[in-house]
């Protein structure tokens, strides 16, 4: 059985239809922070079940319902949310973390390290400079995970 989990971050009070489109049958959604806005988060929990942690623009009262890190297990694999990877803590190996989750650079990246996937979603909410608008989603299939970035403005 595959799970599908979409991944969205930096969203910064701005959610795209196009966005809601590509998550539209995820089996969970995680934001990796700068929600900006919580009707965000509600939105996103009438898709499926989300983890969401805040990141340095999230500083409203709202925000304090949002733990600055997160580890979350789906389908047996570990996943641990932070905003920022330069502020990564944790050693990823010894924690036995499958898949790292960040947002803040707005970079839409994919890249393993000593067999843990970290995975950078872009920003799906408002343009920064000439990034992409982008999100991820990642299937965890029994042969592996298989992430892909998505482009939201290309059809």
């Amino acid at each position: 059985m595959t799970l599908t989990i979409g991944i969205i971050s930096d969203t910064h009070g701005l959610l795209r239809p196009e966005a809601l489109r590509v998550l539209a049958h995820v089996d969970h959604i995680i934001h990796g922070g700068d929600i900006g806005d919580p009707d965000i988060i509600t939105a996103l929990r009438r898709i499926a079940p989300v983890t969401a942690i805040r990141g340095n623009v999230d500083t409203g009262d709202w925000a304090t319902e949002f733990a600055g890190t997160e580890f979350v297990r789906l389908a047996g694999r570990l996943f641990y949310v932070l905003h920022d990877l330069n502020m990564l803590q944790v050693d990823p190996v010894s924690e036995g973390i499958d898949v790292i989750v960040s947002g803040h650079s707005h970079v839409p990246k994919i890249n393993t390290v000593n067999g843990v996937l970290y995975l950078n979603p872009g920003s799906a909410g408002r343009r920064r400079f000439k990034l992409p608008i982008t999100l991820a989603r990642l299937e965890i299939a029994p042969d592996g995970l298989k992430p892909i970035i998505h482009d939201l403005e290309v059809g």
